[in-house]
C-alpha cells in the first residue's frame, strides 16, 4: 500500500523515455526521468517519496523534501493567495496552508512552523500552522533522561516552550540556554525531569527538557572544542573558575558550570594545566 507523503520502498515496474513506473499494484506511479538514478534495470528497488502533483496525479521523487507527513517544520511562504498559502518543502510542488489553519496570515518570505498532515478529502499533503492541536502531554511516550528532538516553540518568560518529537511539549529554562535560539529552531536534547499533574478529570505532565547530550557525554564534546581552542592559541587561554560567566559564554559557547566540569575533567586527565590567570595545554 502507498503512503502519500512518505518514503516507499518501490520496484521498478517499466522504463520509458520520461522516467520509470514504479510497483504500487495498478499502473504504476511516475518517477521523472531528472529524478531517476543512472543505472536501474526493472526489478531494482527505489526509495521514494510519494506525493501529489499539480494534476492531483501521484508521483515519486528521490529529492528529500524538508518535512514528511507528521512532521513540524520551519518552512518559507513562497506565494499567498486569499485561499490560503504556499510554502516551499523543498520539491517541485510547494505545500499549501488553507487561510483557515493560519494562525494571523502568512506573508512572503515569512517563516512558519507548521505540522504537515494528509487532508481527508483531497487525500493530498497540507500544512497547518494550529501546531498545538496535535500536542498532549497525557499519555507520554519519553521517560526522564531520553535523548529527544526538540523544536522551539514559543518563548515564556521562563524560557522556551519547545515540542518534543513531534508530541509533546517541554519547557527549555532560560538558565539551561548557552545558545542563540529561534522559534522554529530544531535541535537535540534530553529529559531532564518529569513532573505529574493530575485533577479530577485527567492526569497529564509537565516536563522540563535540555539542549545538547545528558551528563559526561556531553562534556566530553566540549573538551574536544576547549583543546581545540587551545591549539589555536598557543596553547594557552586566559579563563579559569574566576572568570566571569557571560566571558565565558561569549568565548567558548558554554556555561561555567560545563567550563568548571571539563576543564576539571580535562585536569584530570593530564591535557591542561590550571595557571592563577588561565589554563595551559600540557606537553605531551
Amino acid at each position: 500500500m502507498i503512503k502519500v507523503g512518505e518514503y516507499n520502498l518501490l520496484k521498478i515496474l517499466r522504463i520509458v523515455d520520461f522516467g520509470v513506473y514504479l510497483d504500487d499494484g495498478a499502473e504504476g506511479i511516475l518517477l521523472p526521468k531528472r529524478f531517476v538514478p543512472t543505472v536501474v534495470a526493472i526489478g531494482d528497488e527505489l526509495d521514494v517519496f510519494v506525493y501529489h502533483d499539480g494534476e492531483d496525479r501521484l508521483i515519486a521523487t528521490t529529492q528529500r523534501p524538508k518535512g514528511i507527513l507528521g512532521d513540524i517544520v520551519k518552512l518559507r511562504a513562497v506565494n499567498v493567495t486569499p485561499q490560503g498559502a504556499f510554502l516551499d518543502n523543498g520539491l517541485m510542488k510547494d505545500i499549501f496552508v488553507p487561510s483557515s489553519k493560519q494562525l494571523t496570515g502568512m506573508m512572503i518570505n515569512g517563516d512558519y512552523l507548521v505540522k504537515i498532515y494528509l487532508d481527508e478529502q483531497t487525500g493530498r499533503l497540507a500544512a497547518t500552522e494550529k501546531v498545538g492541536l496535535f500536542l498532549s502531554n497525557e499519555n507520554l511516550t519519553v521517560k526522564e533522561l531520553d535523548e529527544v528532538d526538540l523544536i522551539a516553540f514559543r518563548r515564556t518568560d521562563i524560557g522556551y516552550l519547545c515540542i518534543i518529537n513531534n508530541l509533546h511539549t517541554g519547557v527549555l529554562h532560560f538558565n539551561e540556554i548557552y545558545r542563540s535560539i529561534s522559534v522554529g529552531d530544531a535541535f537535540k536534547g534530553f529529559i531532564k525531569k518529569i513532573y505529574p499533574e493530575s485533577n479530577d478529570k485527567i492526569d497529564r505532565f509537565r516536563i522540563d527538557v535540555v539542549a545538547g547530550k545528558k551528563g559526561y557525554q556531553r562534556v566530553e564534546d566540549e573538551a574536544e572544542k576547549v583543546l581545540r581552542l587551545l591549539n589555536e592559541n598557543e596553547g594557552y587561554l586566559p579563563y579559569h573558575d574566576k572568570s566571569n560567566p557571560e566571558d565565558i559564554y561569549d568565548f567558548f559557547g558554554m556555561s561555567k558550570k560545563t567550563f568548571k566540569m571539563t576543564t576539571g575533567n580535562l585536569f584530570k586527565q593530564r591535557k591542561i594545566s590550571f595557571e592563577k590567570a588561565g589554563i595551559r595545554l600540557s606537553e605531551k
